[in-house]
């Protein structure tokens, strides 16, 4: 069994390692590969779980999971992890698990972002959004500070108080730790400058110009989707897809035209998001939009996270929107059901409910804050807000550090919650998985109609509870092909009617199904499709038949003429 703890982050060596350890144990459930490198040239790990022993997995319905494209959010790839974990280690334990690996593929990236993670977990951090590739320019960046630095050295990277009579923030009067904003019409007080840590350049003793980093790409911007400039949208990249940890991702997702699901792992806020990023649901085809919801509720029930609209809930500006993000992509261009789940919310932990997601970074009552600090005290042992400490900031000379530890207790679960808050969601991808359209054999009968001449009837049916199509979007951007049924024949037999490859087209499933019949109402038989040959051939010749979908799987048989 491989040696693999969740109450710990692995770094890319110890990643590696797992990953393969689980292909040595599990040969028939898990394999392993890259699909390309990154920008420093590390390989990017793919899993693919199925039973290989019950088919292929590209003749399978595909589910699709990745996680930590963004550097400092590895809770992501410790979370993919435990899905690999528990795809492998509950086949024939777990009745529903079984089900999904014997008839589904799970296709899992832990880590789409192994350089920034490594940054993100190195000895003496350094926090960047995305790829370490410098963006938009090579060169060093011009004077200023520099933030996302451990400057001291410490393995963390807090906040820097600096004395400012003209600051906006200031000491609580009850709570010493806890900096407050000032009055709008406040003066005389002792009031500070708050910063992220980090070093500045140039540094002129007055001015201090918060710069940009250096490594300005934000990767979940750069899938093609709405794909927007940098003028227009911040960290886009050169062109669609042109950073080679989306391309890796793209060109996998878009030649596996099995995959019907989609999930991306980030951090923080404990919410499941949907598209659209920059269209309201009104823009959705109707069963679609209702699907979607439905799948949501589903993950609501199983993890207790929220699921909500990107757009009508979770955008940083009300007037602004996202644009490249990876599930929109998924659902706009290839139609299948995409989401970004945000692992992690330390206000829910301090008892703060229903606040606005994104708002509450803008606004909030300092009652919150309070709330927080009794939940780093009482909780995390006082592990997570550091006490206020002076340093001598090479630039800045004597300032104080402190504050929440954002990357360890704030940006991802603390290690000692890392296993519950994860451990939830295997069973909600595995539903999803299962949801998929599952093409199956009806029926297969022979008619005799001479001495050496027979009916063949196939008969297909759909037994999942998407469509084979999947998506309304799917048919509109005509990405579904449909049902297709084969027949081969033996040398000495010969076709009298009938086709040797017919299209049936596309067979609904059970999604779309009112809760109520009225009397006018009923069932058709939309979920199946039949076809019929007629053959030439001795007796006892056996003949081939195969029908597939590229989404809902491979079915095949063989009959004997008798």
């Amino acid at each position: 069994m491989p040696n693999v703890r969740f109450n710990r982050f692995y770094r890319y060596a110890d990643l590696t390692r797992i990953l393969k350890a689980y292909a040595r144990e599990f040969p028939n459930l898990i394999r392993v590969e890259s699909i390309g490198k990154s920008h420093e040239g590390r390989d990017v790990w793919l899993v693919t779980a199925t039973n290989f022993k019950s088919g292929s997995d590209a003749e399978k319905p595909g589910m699709w999971v990745d996680g930590n494209i963004h550097a400092t959010e590895v809770t992501a790839s410790a979370a993919a992890l435990y899905l690999i974990h528990t795809l492998a280690t509950q086949y024939k334990k777990d009745e529903t698990i079984t089900r999904a690996m014997d008839t589904r593929a799970f296709y899992i990236v832990p880590r789409v972002n192994p350089d920034g993670a490594e940054w993100a977990l190195a000895d003496q951090p350094k926090f960047i959004r995305s790829s370490t590739r410098p963006y938009p320019y090579n060169e060093d960046l011009l004077d200023g500070l520099i933030t996302g630095e451990d400057v001291d050295g410490d393995g963390r990277i807090l906040q820097m108080r600096i004395p400012d009579p003209n600051g906006t923030w200031k000491v609580h009067p009850d709570e010493p730790r806890l900096m407050i904003r000032r009055d709008p019409i406040e003066r005389g007080g002792k009031y500070y400058l708050l910063i992220t840590e980090g070093q500045l350049k140039n540094y002129d003793g007055t001015t201090i110009q918060v710069r940009p980093p250096k490594e300005g790409l934000d990767l979940n911007r750069n899938f093609p989707a709405s794909w927007r400039t940098a003028s227009e949208q911040p960290g886009a990249g050169d062109y669609p897809a042109s950073e080679p940890e989306v391309h890796n991702l793209v060109k996998f997702i878009v030649a596996h035209k099995n995959i019907t699901g989609a999930m991306s792992f980030h951090t923080f806020t404990g919410v499941l998001l949907r598209p659209y990023d920059d269209k309201p649901d009104d823009d959705f085809p109707t069963d679609d939009l209702w699907t979607y919801q439905k799948i949501g509720e589903k993950g609501t029930q199983v993890t207790g996270y929220p699921n909500i609209s990107v757009f009508h809930e979770f955008r940083y500006h009300p007037k602004q929107v996202i644009t490249g993000g990876f599930d929109t992509w998924v659902y706009e261009h290839l139609g299948i059901y995409g989401w970004t789940v945000e692992f992690w919310s330390p206000q829910n932990q301090a008892g703060i409910k229903e606040y606005k997601y994104i708002d509450w970074y803008r606004e909030h009552p300092v009652e919150d804050d309070l709330k927080m600090l009794k939940w780093n005290d009482e909780v995390l042992g006082g592990k997570g807000y550091v006490d206020w400490y002076e340093f001598e900031h090479p630039q800045l000379g004597k300032i104080e550090l402190g504050g929440w530890d954002f990357q360890n207790y704030w940006g991802n679960a603390p290690l000692e919650f890392l296993e519950k808050e994860i451990s939830p969601f295997p069973e909600w991808i595995v539903w999803h998985a299962l949801i998929a359209p599952e093409l199956g054999l009806r029926e297969v009968t022979v008619t005799p109609l001479g001495a050496d001449t027979f009916r063949i009837r196939l008969v297909v049916e759909n037994r999942g509870w998407l469509p084979t199509y999947v998506t309304k979007k799917a048919l509109e951007r005509k990405v579904s092909r449909g049902v297709t049924a084969e027949i081969s024949l033996p040398k000495g037999a010969s076709l009298q009617s009938g086709k040797p490859r017919e299209e049936l087209g596309e067979l609904e499933g059970h999604a779309y199904k009112p809760a109520f019949l009225f009397d006018d109402s009923g069932e058709s038989t939309l979920d199946r499709a039949k076809m019929e040959w007629v053959v030439k051939a001795k007796k006892g010749t056996k003949v081939k038949l195969s029908a597939k979908h590229e989404r809902a799987g491979v079915v095949q048989t063989q009959i004997e003429l008798k």
